[in-house]
């Protein structure tokens, strides 16, 4: 009985310094996989959704300003004073937000402004003009398509207006 004993422990102490085994190894590279095949596109969805916010309130400062602008000179095109001097109109140039390009374009009495995407964010595209209607033109391909009914600025997937 003795003998038996001492075996036992000769092959449970061996077990214990063999590592992991094969299939303990396989299971954990399978668990990691199905959990970054989750996670990765969700997490690239979440940075997209955070480079959007950029876009948008870049959209919202510019059009701000040429409501100011237009409260002084009654115009949105860029103008001059009695005395000769040139004001500029705020939609005279554009403007880098992130990786948003906003442009803008205006008549005396409209305007409208747009905010394009790149890199993370391309294909995004929003608009907004005097009448403070907000458009989205184009989402990234990560949040879907965008709604017949777009009358807003949409961040989320499956958001609608």
């Amino acid at each position: 009985m003795n003998s038996s004993r001492r075996l036992h422990r000769l092959i449970a102490s061996r077990r214990q310094g063999r590592g992991f085994t094969l299939i303990e190894l396989m299971i954990t590279v399978a668990i990691v996989a199905i959990l970054a095949a989750v996670a990765l596109p969700m997490y690239r969805t979440y940075m997209v959704r955070g480079k959007l916010v950029a876009g948008t309130n870049a959209l919202a400062a510019q059009r701000t300003a040429m409501e100011q602008y237009y409260q002084d000179n009654r115009t949105y095109v860029s103008t001059t004073t009695s005395s000769g001097a040139a004001i500029t109109s705020p939609c005279a140039s554009s403007v880098t937000a992130d990786t948003f390009t906003v442009t803008c374009t205006s008549t005396a009495t409209a305007y409208t402004i747009t905010a394009k995407g790149s890199g993370l964010t391309s294909n995004a595209v929003y608009t907004v003009d005097e009448k403070n209607n907000m458009v989205t033109v184009s989402l990234p391909s990560v949040l879907g398509s965008v709604p017949s009914n777009n009358k807003c600025w949409i961040l989320r997937k499956g958001d609608s207006c």
